[in-house]
This record gives structure tokens, C-alpha cells and sequence, in this order.
């Protein structure tokens, strides 16, 4: 499932990461990926902004916003009804 285009704050650090793959493990959206040895984004567009990733590194190697932007705009208005916006 995929939500807006490049709006997500998902922000991946190669540099702290160990490429442990906790954050492929708590991803409910299949977000990361490892090729190569290495975690890499695959689709930040699929980033629903849970933070699952984020509070499960223990590198920090993850930094996300959690429950803000579009994202959640759209996940809110399919639990009250309403209509979604990323204001």
C-alpha cells in the first residue's frame, strides 16, 4: 500500500546503521530492504510513519516522524470517516 509521493519523513542514516535488520523485521509495510549485506530504503513511499522502525534500532540509525504528514492525514480519515488532510 502505498500513500502520497515524497512526503514521508522516513530518513535512513548509512552511516550509524550495523544492518542488523530489526527495522525489516518491525516494518508492517516492507519498507527496507537488505541487498548486498546492507539495509537500504526500498520504498519510502510505503511508510506509513508508524515509527516501528525508528523505536526498534538501537543504532538510530532511523529518524521518523511519527503520526505526522499525509500519512497519518489519510490513516485518520479511513478510522473517523472524514475527509483526509495534510494540514
Amino acid at each position: 500500500m502505498k500513500y502520497l509521493r515524497d512526503v514521508v519523513t522516513l530518513q535512513h542514516n548509512q552511516e550509524k546503521c550495523t544492518h542488523c535488520g530489526i527495522c525489516i523485521t518491525v516494518c508492517p509495510h516492507s519498507v527496507f530492504e537488505k541487498t548486498e549485506g546492507k539495509i537500504r530504503v526500498m520504498d519510502r513511499d510505503r511508510c506509513m510513519e508508524c515509527g516501528a522502525c525508528a523505536m526498534n534500532c538501537p543504532f538510530g540509525a532511523i529518524e521518523v516522524k511519527k503520526g505526522v504528514g499525509c500519512a497519518a492525514a489519510i490513516l485518520n480519515s479511513l478510522i473517523t470517516g472524514g475527509e483526509p488532510t495534510c494540514c
